[in-house]
């Protein structure tokens, strides 16, 4: 693939965040989301695969891997951030699909990705077949000529085995495996975050909820907050209340645009 100055930069901004100060990476799940992500001073964003598949119209899961291309590809068009791509278990049960995902994400001009050992017919993977995909991806990632960071998710707390033990084995055995980040969603206190980030050495991505505050996951030692498809369906949710408003009692108190909104969008 031929790689363009800007994305090489991006690559190299991308990889310098996880040695520096933690940060917070948001989730856009739009050109418009990501370019109001980016006029707010976040300094790198991440796909969310269920707000995405909103926009489609279809449940998570359900965008394809040339869908999900050209989405990160009008992303990367739209705004100066580096983009980590939410690519599932590699769109494929097949030990070569997180390959073939990492290179579609970095064709469309992502610089990061990350990989899930859990699909809907599967379940979660054995962590043995788990880890060869995480290698298939990272040797992927480290044929391109920029820095592409492989993020590892293990899925367990969010499918049933919420074992803590469990998500430490797994986690080091991507860590072997060459994932450059760690990723556990699902994790509900500081002391769990703490547990795997003591147990392991790779930067850790945590998926940020509502009884966890920023300061508590960075001082457990976290590198990275993601929110997943929470700022999306925050943004459903009131289009929901809104038009509810509407239709049951006429009142359209809720509708309202901010100028800064639209300064935002221009070019």
């Amino acid at each position: 693939m031929t790689t363009d100055s800007d994305q090489v930069r991006k690559a190299a901004a991308f990889e310098a965040l996880h040695k520096g100060q933690p940060f917070v990476i948001p989730n856009p799940w739009d050109v418009g989301s990501a370019k109001v992500l980016e006029a707010l001073g976040f300094r790198a964003l991440a796909t969310t695969s269920s707000g995405f598949a909103f926009t489609l119209g279809r449940r998570d899961g359900g965008a394809s891997l040339d869908e999900l291309a050209e989405h990160v590809r009008a992303l990367d068009r739209a705004c100066g951030l580096p983009v980590s791509v939410d690519l599932e278990n590699g769109h494929g049960p097949d030990p070569d699909a997180p390959a073939r995902a990492i290179d579609r994400a970095a064709a469309a001009g992502a610089v990061g990705g990350s990989i899930e050992d859990w699909d809907a017919d599967d379940g979660l993977y054995p962590v043995e077949r788990a880890a060869d995909r995480v290698a298939a991806a990272c040797a992927a990632a480290r044929r391109l000529s920029f820095p592409f960071m492989v993020t590892a998710r293990a899925e367990n707390f969010i499918r049933g085995n919420p074992d803590l033990d469990d998500t430490i084995a797994r986690l080091q055995a991507y860590e072997r495996a060459g994932a450059d980040v760690l990723y556990a969603p699902g994790l509900r206190t500081a002391a769990e975050v703490q547990a795997i980030c003591a147990a392991t050495e790779k930067p850790v991505n945590v998926l940020a909820h509502r009884g966890l505050r920023a300061a508590e996951v960075f001082e457990a030692g976290a590198q990275r907050i993601s929110v997943g498809g929470a700022l999306a369906w925050a943004a459903i949710e009131a289009l929901v209340s809104a038009a509810e408003q509407i239709r049951d009692e006429g009142d359209f108190s809720a509708l309202r645009s901010s100028p800064r909104i639209q300064r935002w969008l221009e070019d």
